[in-house]
C-alpha cells in the first residue's frame, strides 16, 4: 500500500484480517481444488497470550493443504475434532501418515470404530516431511506479527495465513471470467 502512496497502521490491517479473513472462507471453501485420499496429519505449537496452543494441520500427498484446527488441548478429542472437521470439508482419505503421536492413532481408531470406515493409520517418519516442513510457512509469518492476543483473533489471522498459503500453492479453482463478477459481489456484501 506504500507504493500506492497510502499510509495504512498495521492495527487497520489486523481490524481488515478479522473482518474480511472469515468471510473469504466462506468462498474459498466452496472453490477448493479437490484433494488426494493420501493425507499427512500433524500438530504444531503456537504461542497464544503467552501459552502454548495446538495447530493441527493436514498436508495431501503433494504438499496440498486439505485442514487445520486451532485447539487449547492435544488430546484425543481435539484430534478427533481436527479428524471431523477434516474429512467434512474434504472427504474421507483412504490413508493418513501420522508421527507417533498417541492422540491421533486413538483419534483415527476412533473414528473407523464409529463411521464403520478403514482409514488406513501409517507412522512412516520420512512422509511425514512435507507437513513438518508445510508447517514452516504458517510459523514465519506468525513470527513477524506482534504476537497473537486471543485466541479468537489467533484461530482468524492462521486462517488468514493458511488461505494465502492454499492460494499460492494454486488450490483455488476458479473461471477468471467470474472472478471480477465475484470479487464485485464479495465486497457488496462486504460493506
Amino acid at each position: 500500500m506504500e507504493e500506492r502512496g497510502v499510509d495504512v497502521d498495521h492495527s487497520t490491517i489486523n481490524r481488515w484480517v478479522l473482518k474480511y479473513t472469515p468471510l473469504l472462507e466462506e468462498e474459498f471453501k466452496r472453490r477448493k481444488r479437490p484433494v488426494g485420499t493420501s493425507w499427512r496429519m500433524d500438530e504444531t505449537y503456537i504461542k497464544v497470550h503467552g501459552k502454548w496452543r495446538y495447530l493441527y494441520r493436514d498436508v495431501g500427498k503433494y504438499g496440498d493443504t486439505i485442514d487445520f484446527l486451532l485447539t487449547a488441548k492435544r488430546d484425543e478429542n481435539a484430534a478427533l475434532r481436527f479428524l471431523h472437521k477434516a474429512i467434512d470439508n474434504n472427504g474421507r482419505p483412504e490413508k493418513i501418515n501420522i508421527d507417533g503421536s498417541a492422540a491421533n492413532a486413538a483419534a483415527i481408531k476412533e473414528y473407523n470404530k464409529g463411521y464403520k470406515t478403514n482409514i488406513e493409520r501409517r507412522s512412516c517418519r520420512y512422509l511425514n516431511n512435507i507437513v513438518e516442513q508445510d508447517h514452516r510457512f504458517v510459523k514465519r509469518r506468525l513470527r513477524a506479527t506482534l504476537g497473537l492476543k486471543t485466541f479468537r483473533s489467533a484461530i482468524i489471522t492462521i486462517c488468514g495465513i493458511e488461505l494465502v498459503h492454499m492460494i499460492r500453492k494454486g488450490q483455488l479453482d476458479y473461471d477468471s471470467s467470474r472472478l471480477v463478477s465475484d470479487f464485485e459481489q464479495f465486497f457488496d456484501l462486504a460493506a
